[in-house]
């Protein structure tokens, strides 16, 4: 990490339980309703035994200065062999909200995933009317896709969600 970069990723925890809830709990009201964040210890748990499995990772995004989280990207539904693709969940915490720190974030996960991973391709699904979240994947470079209908439950619903895209470009790449 270079002294100019104000946030890093690091895999998400049992030790981070504190700190994660109660992030999530003071950011509730910025994310409905648009996710459902882990704000008790009991789903904090669940999480961890969803990113625990080979198919999902767990990224804290970490304030430089304090190794604060501000906010946290989930890998979701790792598909390998000819596919290598997955798809992205992500969110801030109110008080970092606006700050630039998940463009910075998601910028290093990108990295990561087309690294590290070795995926070709990320897909973030959206709802239609979250226009900061469209804003920060179109700023990411992923492109739109469609509309995916019904795709996810959330707060008593099934959410229609617009599909993004974004794609490792090496020509190299192979499964």
């Amino acid at each position: 990490m270079s002294n100019d970069e104000r946030v890093f990723l690091r895999k998400v925890g049992r030790s981070d339980a504190a700190e994660f809830v109660a992030l999530m709990r003071a950011s509730q009201r910025l994310h409905e309703p648009w996710i459902q964040a882990p704000v008790t210890p009991a789903l904090f748990q669940y999480y961890l035994q969803r990113i625990r499995r080979n198919d999902h990772e767990g990224y804290a995004i970490c304030r430089a200065e304090d190794e604060q989280i501000v906010g946290v990207v989930n890998i979701n539904h790792i598909v390998r062999g000819s596919m290598l693709s997955a798809s992205l969940g992500y969110y801030v915490g109110a008080p970092f909200h606006g700050s630039g720190y998940m463009l910075e974030g998601l910028t290093k996960l990108i990295r990561i995933a087309f690294t590290s991973l070795g995926l070709h391709r990320l897909e973030a699904n959206i709802q239609p009317d979250n226009a900061r979240s469209i804003a920060l994947v179109k700023r990411c470079g992923f492109h739109y896709e469609g509309i995916s209908k019904d795709f996810l439950f959330i707060n008593g619903a099934w959410r229609d969600h617009e599909r993004w895209c974004i794609t490792d470009q090496r020509s190299s790449l192979r499964p």
